[in-house]
């Protein structure tokens, strides 16, 4: 699971090197727009005719994505490592599997970490039934819902809430690394 998604990910680092150069903040309005100029994106890299990645960069997903991405100060992850910092490598491992495949390990290992940050708690066993567990005739049925508990217990949280601050995630936030320009990349 995690390699095919290092895989995924490799590949738009790829097709989205030097994406951050090519990005616009217009503060015309009071809550500044970013817009990503693809002309500039395609012919940097000489890609104007590509049918494919002119689509990409239509599509919904992509203005999600700038939309998402854009803002120059916020929380930075692997991909914004990969765009900005591992670009000759992606380039130099194009010939090389072992290498690539290497690497593709290597992300794979760090998405793992991310999403299990206490090795500890990532797998956790849950017992086999019994055999003939099925057929216990003193389980006892599923018991009724107090619905006055229920109630005082949300009365409880929502009075909590109320006086408790904000949540907030602990994502340190940072400027986001511009990489390499678009020029850098001359796709056959």
């Amino acid at each position: 699971d995690k390699e095919v998604r290092a895989i995924f990910l490799r590949l738009f680092a790829q097709l989205f090197q030097g994406y951050r150069s090519c990005l616009q903040l217009i503060r015309i309005h009071a809550e500044p727009v970013i817009h990503f100029h693809k002309a500039a994106f395609l012919g940097q890299r000489g890609l104007i005719e590509n049918d494919f990645l002119t689509k990409v960069l239509n599509g919904m997903a992509f203005a999600g994505f700038v939309s998402e991405r854009g803002p120059p100060f916020r929380t930075c992850d692997l991909f914004d490592e990969l765009v900005a910092f591992e670009v000759e490598r992606i380039k130099a491992e194009e010939g090389n599997p072992p290498k690539m495949i290497k690497h593709v390990r290597e992300l794979a290992e760090q998405l793992f970490k991310n999403e299990n940050p206490n090795p500890h708690m990532a797998f956790q066993k849950v017992p086999r039934p019994t055999e003939g567990s099925h057929l216990r005739v003193h389980i006892l049925p599923f018991p009724r819902i107090n619905e006055g508990r229920v109630q005082e217990l949300l009365q409880e949280g929502l009075a909590r809430s109320q006086g408790a601050p904000p949540a907030t995630r602990g994502d340190k936030k940072c400027v986001v690394p511009a990489g390499p320009p678009v020029g850098m990349f001359i796709w056959a």
